[in-house]
């Protein structure tokens, strides 16, 4: 049976740690949009939980936000494969660049829509 993953080894749950941390810091250095979806996440994590009314409403206004963050950090995964392989234009780089900002995009639109939902539903 081939290796399916953590098995109780520390050393593999550390090293899988560290990589992720790496993966943070390398999004915060490298990438504008990141820094600024983790200080609005900085605001809007402690206010969905402060607002929602209960442990669903502070999911739905809390968890939105941290698919966009994760969203994020795949669109710059996508975008840095592409330049490296294919640093010239090229449609189909430039489409795989596009959807990784549109998934980005949908979350956020998720993420508005959720705590318009919820919110709204309390003023009417």
């Amino acid at each position: 049976m081939p290796n399916s993953g953590f098995r109780g080894n520390p050393q593999q749950l550390w090293n899988a740690l560290r990589w992720s941390l790496r993966g943070l810091c390398a999004g915060w250095r490298h990438e504008a949009s990141f820094r600024l979806e983790v200080l609005l996440a900085a605001v809007l994590v402690p206010l969905g939980l402060w607002l929602g009314d209960g442990a669903l409403e502070k999911l739905a206004l809390v968890a939105p936000v941290f698919l966009v963050l994760a969203a994020e950090l795949l669109n710059s995964a996508i975008e840095a494969v592409v330049d490296l392989v294919s640093p010239d234009f090229n449609e189909l780089a430039g489409r795989a660049k596009d959807l990784g900002s549109a998934a980005t995009f949908v979350l956020m639109v998720l993420t508005g829509g959720s705590w318009v939902v919820v919110l709204g539903a309390r003023a009417f």
